[in-house]
């Protein structure tokens, strides 16, 4: 079966069996490259990676005769099951995707290669950005060393660790001035998911321009949702409107966070101090 099927069908259409044909994919050493990459990309789908699925993608990340690109998909895509299982616990088995002895040992082995120096620098940068998807206390270490290099791709990781790992407000107001495009993206990702306030005078301008490019337009509409709820839901409500599907999907969907954020907000202040 070819697996760009599976690109152009929501995760939850999946058949049973997806499993064991990513894992094939994964196993055949003949297939094409880009099969197994992108075998490497569906496999890390928390709808659908297991245990048995997650001891592969390691495999191909230790394995040195891999392609850089390869080991380093394979070890990005190892990320959304580490964040699953370390926001939700192992109280119930069940509801976690990989096992607590799997992630452990993802952990483990995600923090030997990245010191390791002599793996490529591709591979240690996906290696970090999947591992901080469960903050441990070398992250900090890391991600600050990687956003001091003079290496471009290496600020970019940093800046995308930013994301989960908390600390780098000055950081992430810096970026947003960044001329690289990639980075200021995940800075503005990053701004959004820990709602850095001084940050909404480089981001809400992103929402009311023309000349926004999409991607950078759905990253800021969520972003301003978390960063000041009752503004956002005032300057969202024309894009919920778009008749770009994904936009105005994407807009809804952050006017409803933002509301919910503003009744949160007006509950922690208190009978007193409301209207």
């Amino acid at each position: 079966m070819k697996l760009k099927i599976f690109v152009d069908t929501p995760a939850w259409e999946w058949p049973e069996d997806a499993d064991k044909i990513f894992l094939k994919a994964l196993r055949d050493n003949q297939a094409d490259e880009s099969e197994r990459v992108l075998a490497a990309e569906l496999a890390g789908d928390s709808t659908i990676i297991n245990d048995m699925l997650a001891s592969e993608l390691l495999a191909i990340v230790n394995d040195v005769n891999n392609s850089d690109s390869l080991r380093g998909k394979a070890g990005i895509s190892l990320g959304p099951a580490l964040e699953y299982a370390f926001i939700d616990g192992f109280e119930d088995p069940d509801d976690v995707p990989i096992s607590e002895n799997k992630f452990h040992e993802i952990q483990e082995s995600l923090y030997r290669l990245y010191l390791d120096n002599n793996v490529p620098n591709e591979v240690r940068r996906r290696v970090l950005e999947a591992s901080v998807r469960a903050p441990q206390d070398w992250h900090q270490g890391a991600i600050r060393k990687a956003y001091s290099s003079a290496d471009k791709s290496w600020r970019l990781t940093a800046v995308f660790c930013m994301r989960f790992i908390r600390g780098f407000n000055e950081q992430i107001l810096e970026t947003l001035k960044s001329e690289y495009q990639d980075i200021y993206y995940e800075a503005v990702c990053a701004a959004g998911n820990w709602e850095v306030d001084a940050a909404w005078s480089h981001i809400a301008p992103l929402i009311t321009s023309k000349n926004t490019e999409k991607y950078l337009l759905l990253a800021a509409i969520k972003a301003v949702a978390g960063i000041r709820p009752q503004e956002a839901a005032q300057i969202l409500t024309d894009l919920s409107q778009s008749e770009d599907e994904d936009i105005a999907e994407t807009a809804s969907e952050a006017i409803e966070m933002a509301e919910m954020l503003s009744g949160l907000n007006d509950d922690d202040l208190g009978d007193e101090f409301l209207p």
